[in-house]
């Protein structure tokens, strides 16, 4: 008996996966930082200092950003792969799209901790 196996298949529930918990996320780190705005007493500069101030504030804007960068890597990924056929143009594709999120990720961290 041939014992076949398939390729390239193994991927789709993983992605999946990360998808959804990137997702969810995200949502959590909207409702905290929609709550966060509403508590404030007014939405003036001194205000809105502070919240950035807070170590809670840059971690979970952090960790937000890296849930949107991988959200983002996947669909884009998936995206290409379905659409883009020849290799040689889906390759530098790729290239780009890392190196503009690993570039957009160290922005990130510039402006939070200012660096």
């Amino acid at each position: 008996m041939v014992k076949r196996e398939v390729i390239g298949a193994h991927y789709g529930l993983r992605d999946w996966l990360a998808q959804r918990v990137t997702a969810v996320v995200m949502t959590v780190y909207t409702l905290a930082f929609v709550a966060a705005l509403a508590g404030m007493p007014q939405l003036d500069f001194a205000s809105w200092k502070a919240l950035w101030t807070q170590p809670w504030m840059r971690y979970a804007t952090l960790l937000f950003l890296l849930s949107a960068f991988v959200h983002a890597w996947i669909g884009v990924r998936n995206i290409l792969m379905d659409y883009v056929q020849h290799i040689g143009v889906r390759l530098p594709l790729y290239v780009a799209v890392i190196l503009a999120l690993v570039l957009y990720g160290a922005w990130s961290v510039q402006i939070l901790w200012g660096l």
